[in-house]
C-alpha cells in the first residue's frame, strides 16, 4: 500500500478513541485514506466527517472481524494498564493487551488483512537497567524481571505480531505482513494521560521535589513524529519497499536524551509554578512507590485512590535509557522534526491552567500535614531496609 498514492482503500485504527490513534487517523484521513475508528469509547473531540467511528472491544472477537471487513491495514495501538493505578488491574492489563492482541492477529488472517502495524513500548527490553543508544539487536527483558503487568503483557504482544509475520491469510490472499514501533513518552498539546496528571500534582502543590541523578537521560516523542513513524511503518510493509518492515520492530523517539525532570521545567515554569530545589534518592521514591503499591493491593477495591507514583514510573523517568534512531531513520525513512513544550504550555493555558492566587485554608494545612506525616513514615520504615541492604 502506498498510502500517498490512495484513494480508497481503508484502514483500521484500533484505540482511535484515543489521543494519538485520532491524531494517526485525522492525518490518514487528509492524505486520502478512508479510516475507521475503532475503540470501546468515542473521542473527545469531534469525529471529522469522513472518518468512522466504530464502537467496539479488541476483547471481542467477533466485533473485530465484523470492524475488519475490507480494512487493509491495521494501526493496533489500543493497550491498557500504561500508568498510575491502571498499572495494578492485572486482568485488565492481561485482557487487552495480550488477549486483545491475539484476536486482532486473528481476525487479520480470517479476514484477509495483508498489514498490521503494532503500536509496541520501550519497556519491551528496558526493566530499571540502564541503556545508552540501545538499539533493536537488544533481547527482550526476560518475563519474569518485568516488575509491572503492562510492561510484560506488552512484551508478549510485540512477540506475536512479530511472529505471526508472514503467515498465511484466509482464502489464499496471500500472507499477512507485521511490524512493531516502540515509542517513547508520548507528548504534544491536548495529550490526554501524562501531561494533565503532571498538572494537576503541580496544581495541587504535590509536586515538592525531584529525584534520581541529574544526569540521567531518558526520551519522549512528539505525537507528530509518532503519527509520521507509524504511516512510513505501514508504507514499508509493501511490496513496494519490498516489504522491508516486515517482522521487525523500531525504537521511535524525538532522537534528543533529556533528563526527565529537565524535559518538564517549561511546563511547570511555563505554567507560573516554581520548579522544585528539593532531589531526594531514587532508592527511597521507588520504596515509597513499592509502599504505595502495597497500600492500594490492600485497599483498592474499596477506594481506587490514584497512586503519585509506581515503581515502573520511577524507573521510567529516573534511570537512564535512550536508543539509536538509526534503523527508523535507514529503513522507515522516518526523520524526527523537533518541538518543544511551548504549544503544550499555550495549550494548557488555553484550557483555563496557570498559577492562580491560593488562599492557604485549613484544608490544605491538613493536607500538607498528612503529606509531611506521611513522608516521616516512609523515611522510618526505608531506613532499617536501607541498612540491611547495605550491610
Amino acid at each position: 500500500m502506498n498510502i500517498e498514492n490512495v484513494t480508497k482503500e481503508t484502514v483500521l485504527i484500533t484505540g482511535g478513541g484515543g489521543y494519538f490513534g485520532f491524531r494517526l487517523g485525522c492525518a490518514l484521513y487528509k492524505k486520502g485514506v478512508d479510516v475507521i475508528l475503532f475503540d470501546v469509547l468515542k473521542p473527545v473531540q469531534a469525529v471529522p466527517e469522513g472518518v468512522k467511528f466504530i464502537q467496539g472491544d479488541v476483547c471481542c472477537l467477533s466485533e473485530v472481524e465484523k470492524a475488519l471487513r475490507d480494512v487493509i491495514c491495521v494501526f493496533h495501538i489500543a493497550s491498557y494498564g500504561m500508568s498510575g493505578r491502571e498499572q495494578l488491574n492485572r486482568k485488565l492489563i492481561e485482557d487487552v493487551n495480550v488477549r486483545g492482541t491475539e484476536n486482532i492477529i486473528q481476525a487479520c488472517r480470517k479476514a484477509g488483512v495483508p498489514s498490521l502495524v503494532y503500536t509496541s513500548t520501550y519497556n519491551v527490553v528496558f526493566g530499571g537497567q540502564v541503556i545508552e543508544n540501545g538499539d533493536e539487536s537488544l533481547p527482550y527483558l526476560p518475563l519474569h524481571l518485568h516488575p509491572d503487568h503492562y510492561s510484560r503483557t506488552k512484551s508478549l504482544a510485540e512477540m506475536k505480531v512479530l511472529q505471526a509475520n508472514d503467515t498465511e491469510l484466509g482464502e489464499g490472499k496471500g500472507v499477512l505482513r507485521t511490524c512493531a514501533l516502540r515509542p517513547a513518552g508520548i507528548y504534544g498539546p491536548g495529550e490526554q494521560r501524562h501531561l494533565p496528571r503532571i498538572v494537576s500534582y503541580v496544581e495541587r502543590g504535590l509536586f515538592k521535589f525531584v529525584y534520581g541523578d541529574p544526569l540521567s537521560l531518558v526520551e519522549f516523542v512528539h505525537v507528530d513524529n509518532l503519527v509520521q513513524a507509524h504511516i512510513l511503518a505501514s508504507e514499508a510493509l509493501n511490496a513496494t519497499t519490498r516489504h522491508i518492515a516486515a517482522g521487525q520492530a523500531y525504537f521511535i523517539s524525538d532522537g534528543r536524551p533529556i533528563n526527565n525532570f529537565e524535559f518538564f521545567r517549561p511546563l511547570v515554569e511555563g505554567l507560573g509554578y516554581q520548579f522544585p530545589t528539593i532531589r531526594l534518592p531514587l532508592s527511597f521514591v521507588y520504596f515509597s512507590a513499592f509502599l504505595t503499591e502495597m497500600v492500594h493491593f490492600l485497599v483498592g477495591r474499596l477506594y481506587n485512590f490514584q497512586p503519585l507514583l509506581t515503581r515502573t514510573e520511577v524507573y521510567k523517568t529516573g534511570v537512564t535509557h535512550y536508543f539509536s534512531m538509526e534503523k527508523a531513520r535507514k529503513e522507515l525513512g522516518y526523520k524526527p522534526e523537533q518541538f518543544s513544550l511551548t504549544e503544550v504550555v499555550e495549550w494548557f493555558k488555553s484550557q483555563g491552567h496557570g498559577r492562580k492566587l491560593r488562599i492557604y485554608t485549613v484544608k490544605h494545612l491538613i493536607r500538607d500535614g498528612g503529606l509531611i506525616l506521611l513522608l516521616a513514615a516512609v523515611v522510618l520504615s526505608w531506613l532499617p531496609a536501607a541498612v540491611t541492604l547495605s550491610v
